[in-house]
């Protein structure tokens, strides 16, 4: 396996009781398919994993692999605090026909470099599927560091990793690990075309969410080397950036994908709550010029 382009860290719409909304979740995938995303990614930090139950968590894997229907890779979250914990998380998604397991540093727990080591090994030895590293320090209080990621790319079962650092030094360190047994992803949308540009396989999004044609055209410019091409479109999608950060992910783009018919404005579970009303007005803004942008970057895919 060898990910690369635009992948989604699809959010994972609920009704106004709070339960997931299938309806609105197979459409979201068909919208994805349709814009161009060259995978996706269920029940990551966006889609609210540690929110949902085990039953829910297997009912969308099972729904988004049979809407999938193979014709892109699905990653599974399945990165847990604890190592037994993780194994068997990622042989539910291997049985829910997952192609591969996003697998986050372990959270809270702080392991040292060898313990992260040891973790990963520990995953990927057990075979169930290929692993995608995953490294958000903010979220989890660990920062994986490049000679820790070294250490675990020549193991056979370990595909890639997801680096949702921003700083550029990081991404240098990584990218001479690239090759075809290994792909360097972005994790952070606001920075991923220079990731792109520096050689960087591609990115995983939240913006992209809505935004999926968008992203697709962002990553083919930057991976032809279309500098130019990139700035131009990235300060077209700059706002959206920004707008996704204004409050804990993934609070800002799943009050978008409301205004879009994804879900209910109110669909977020504790001890995430709804978009602030004074970001109300700046998601309306968002929203209501996200179509005209789709349909922009859908024409140049085309073309």
């Amino acid at each position: 396996m060898h990910l690369s382009g635009s992948i989604t860290a699809l959010a994972t719409p609920f009704t106004a009781a709070g339960e997931p909304d299938t309806d609105a979740w197979l459409r979201l995938v068909d919208a994805q398919l349709a814009g161009g995303t060259a995978a996706l990614v269920v029940a990551g930090s966006t889609g609210e994993a540690a929110a949902l139950t085990v039953a829910e968590y297997e009912t969308l894997l099972r729904a988004a692999v049979g809407r999938v229907a193979g014709r892109v890779p699905v990653l599974a979250g399945t990165g847990q605090s604890g190592t037994a914990h993780t194994i068997e998380r990622t042989r539910l998604a291997a049985a829910c026909g997952a192609d591969a397991a996003l697998v986050v540093a372990p959270p809270y727990v702080r392991p040292t470099a060898a313990g992260l080591v040891a973790h990963y090994r520990a995953v990927a030895d057990d075979g169930a599927l290929p692993v995608v590293l995953y490294n958000v320090p903010p979220r989890t209080g660990c920062d994986m560091q490049p000679d820790t990621v070294a250490e675990l790319a020549g193991h056979e079962a370990i595909v890639g990793i997801k680096e949702a650092v921003a700083d550029e030094a990081r991404m240098r360190a990584l990218l001479p690990l690239a090759g075809p047994g290994f792909t360097v992803l972005s994790g952070d949308d606001g920075t991923a075309a220079r990731a792109m540009l520096a050689g960087a396989d591609g990115v995983v999004s939240v913006a992209s969410n809505v935004a999926p044609a968008a992203f697709r055209r962002l990553c083919d410019l930057a991976r032809r080397g279309d500098a130019p091409g990139c700035a131009e479109l990235g300060a077209q999608l700059a706002a959206l950036i920004d707008f996704c950060g204004v409050e804990p992910n993934p609070i800002p783009v799943k009050a978008l994908l409301a205004r879009l018919g994804f879900g209910h404005a109110e669909g977020i579970r504790l001890p995430l709550l709804p978009l602030s009303a004074v970001h109300a007005g700046a998601a309306d803004r968002i929203a209501a010029g996200l179509e005209a942008l789709e349909q922009t970057c859908r024409d140049a895919l085309a073309a």
